[in-house]
């Protein structure tokens, strides 16, 4: 109990502090600041378009918007931040599709099976007026306005302590996967038990055998240590994890229109740069892994794109995926 509480008096240390920055409280040289929250460490291949956005922003807007970067959950989980920003404060987090589903369900189909093939085909999709138009509704809706959802941190594959040949192979496998809703449905589908688990957990979850396997991106699989608590990747690509800058939409009405233009068009630019160094960084990853005696294999993809089919249907996203399979095959 002592523990938690230190946790939660250091959480709250660092809000204050950064709401006092943020509020003109203290002494700072910008008009404005905005505090990234991230889950991300700095060795991540996607942090480096958060650099970029720090640098670049307070380029174009001379100094008179600072941004700040929070890695490792400083502010706080996705969730708690989300609701900070829905309350007016300054800050801002990188998330996936899957949480702000239960505020907009459009966004929800993002981390749907097999929608697009990688980077390019995901980026045309939250680039599409169809997406915009969501933005518009998650904005006047939920108080959340988006930046730009364009930071892809690779597609999903399996970590396994077993080889997986076939979606057979994952009968009785309890495998990780975060809680949303999309995320059970397509791992149940593919065969396995979907477990829902924090991400800090899982490579304790697997040493303990509390769980069998998880499913991951490229870069999180060695950055989180569980390259030495698996021995296959089997590269499904089941799922593009692609994540997008959301802050706060009564901040971001409070601002000047060129601010509000400068944010929005630095955090497209910036989310570019991390999603092309996250692409380019699998490579190395893979070279590791395999130097470490993990075996990464690509299967036959038909019989997992067949079982995941009723994904889209079972949780009401039907309509929208031969639209947003098209978009991005444009």
């Amino acid at each position: 109990m002592k523990l938690k509480n230190l946790g939660m008096v250091a959480r709250m240390s660092v809000m204050a502090a950064v709401m006092t920055a943020s509020f003109g409280f203290a002494a700072s040289a910008a008009d404005y600041t905005l505090s990234v929250n991230t889950a991300l460490n700095e060795s991540d291949p996607l942090y480096s378009g958060l650099n970029a956005f720090v640098d670049n922003v307070a380029k174009a807007s001379d100094g008179r918007l600072e941004i700040k970067l929070f890695p490792g959950s400083q502010l706080g989980s996705d969730e708690d931040v989300l609701e900070q920003a829905r309350s007016g404060a300054p800050v801002a987090v990188i998330v996936d599709g899957g949480r702000l589903a239960v505020f907009q369900k459009e966004f929800g189909v993002l981390g749907a099976p097999f929608l697009a093939n990688g980077y390019d085909g995901m980026r045309k999709v939250v680039t599409s007026e169809m997406f915009e138009g969501w933005v518009k509704q998650l904005h006047d809706n939920a108080g959340l306005e988006v930046l730009s959802f364009n930071w892809w941190q690779g597609e999903r594959h399996l970590l396994t302590n077993k080889p997986i040949n076939s979606p057979d192979d994952l009968k009785g496998v309890r495998m990780r996967t975060p809680g949303a809703p999309v995320w059970i449905e397509t791992i149940n589908a593919m065969g396995a038990t979907a477990t829902a688990m924090a991400w800090a957990d899982v490579r304790s979850g697997i040493e303990t055998h509390a769980i069998d396997a998880a499913e991951a991106q490229i870069p999180a699989i060695v950055s989180s240590g569980l390259d030495e608590v698996i021995k296959y990747v089997t590269k499904t690509g089941h799922i593009n994890l692609i994540t997008g800058m959301v802050t706060s939409a009564a901040w971001y009405d409070s601002l000047p229109a060129d601010l509000q233009k400068i944010l929005r068009d630095e955090a497209l630019k910036a989310g570019d740069i991390a999603s092309y160094a996250t692409r380019d960084s699998f490579k190395s990853y893979e070279g590791k892994m395999t130097a470490e005696g993990i075996t990464i294999t690509t299967p036959d993809l038909a019989p997992y794109r067949e079982r995941t089919a009723v994904v889209y249907d079972k949780l009401g996203y039907g309509d929208l995926r031969d639209k947003l399979r098209a978009i991005a095959a444009q």
